[in-house]
């Protein structure tokens, strides 16, 4: 009976190390790649595809890249992309995914048409006659795209996956359950922010469009200077200020330096007036992209080479004669100086 009980543990020893091994070896088994039945059906059922935005889209032929959760670019290098080129899209906003590309190593989806200007089957057929031949359907050629992209990229390849896996990967960046604008929109602010537009109240420190699902469109603006003395120097700030309310309503002043909101008036009815300028809500200050003021070392010159322009040398610079002096006579010579001989 002793050695019977001996083997039993042993062959259940074994048995659970065995479990233990294939579970560690199917852990580290890479998954396979991914197939050409996955690829046809992923791009069939993503393409034209209608999501709502979950994060900032530059136009420009720089979009975004997606790898493990994390989203680039990202903070003041992403402000700054959208000052430069232009919005594609903003949180909130409904997109079309107008193409799915699946290269090796990432899947490129691009919206509302891409960053680059394609044109129609039709306007590629051209008609020849006897004085020359041109384009069926004439396009315009200056016109710039409007779309973006986002490459969801993976470690080494692309692989199988599902198409449920996929949507949540592209979670930062799509939404494909939200049932309006406003419920996508509430999903990528603060929850002070969310509570502040669910009950239609503007906080200092929003920006533009937080206050427009907050309130709504305006129903009138003004645009005002206002003149300042700050650091003992005359400043004047541009503002706007967005009305919403007619007496005898509650009427409420937002004003617009930017895209923050810098103060907030409210006249109640009974004559009471409330003002707000301390920020309640902080989203980082974007940076904007400024025009580059200092010359280029490239730009173009009608210098030689190894000439030298006679403001960048100092004994080429010459006084201007008096007034008076005969065109074309020789300036007169300083004080103290030897006019040399006639």
């Amino acid at each position: 009976m002793r050695y019977f009980h001996v083997d039993c543990v042993c062959y259940r020893s074994l048995a659970i190390l065995l479990v233990f091994s294939a579970l560690t070896l199917a852990e580290n088994t890479p998954p396979p790649r991914i197939s050409g039945e996955t690829r046809a059906e992923i791009i069939h059922t993503f393409n034209a595809e209608l999501v709502y935005i979950r994060t900032n889209f530059p136009m420009g032929k720089i979009g975004l890249k997606l790898k493990n959760g994390a989203l680039t670019p990202t903070g003041p290098e992403l402000q700054q992309l959208m000052a430069l080129w232009g919005p594609a899209a903003k949180p909130g906003d409904k997109a079309r995914i107008s193409d799915v590309v699946i290269k090796d190593d990432h899947i490129r989806f691009e919206i509302n048409g891409g960053p680059i200007k394609r044109q129609k089957w039709y306007q590629r057929l051209e008609v020849a006659g006897a004085n020359g031949g041109g384009p069926l359907s004439p396009s315009d050629s200056s016109a710039n795209a409007r779309g973006s992209f986002v490459d969801l990229y993976f470690d080494k390849y692309v692989p199988e996956l599902t198409g449920p896996e996929l949507k949540h990967l592209l979670r930062p960046v799509f939404d494909f359950d939200a049932k309006s604008a406003l419920e996508a929109y509430l999903e990528t602010v603060s929850p002070k922010v969310k509570e502040a537009i669910e009950n239609h109240h503007v906080l200092v420190g929003m920006n533009h469009d937080m206050v427009i699902y907050a309130k709504g469109r305006p129903p009138r603006k003004v645009r005002e200077h206002e003149a300042g003395v700050q650091g003992g120097v005359q400043n004047e700030a541009e503002y706007e200020e967005w009305i919403y309310g007619t007496p005898p309503q509650d009427v409420d002043f937002v004003r617009f330096v930017g895209d923050e909101v810098v103060r907030v008036e409210t006249m109640k009815v009974d004559g009471q007036k409330i003002v707000r300028v301390e920020k309640e809500v902080d989203l980082g200050t974007p940076t904007v992209a400024r025009k580059q003021e200092d010359r280029p070392a490239t730009a173009p010159t009608l210098r030689r080479p190894g000439e030298e322009m006679p403001e960048s040398n100092p004994a080429n610079s010459r006084t201007p004669p008096p007034l008076g002096t005969p065109t074309g006579a020789p300036p007169s010579p300083s004080p103290g100086t030897d006019p040399g001989p006639n």
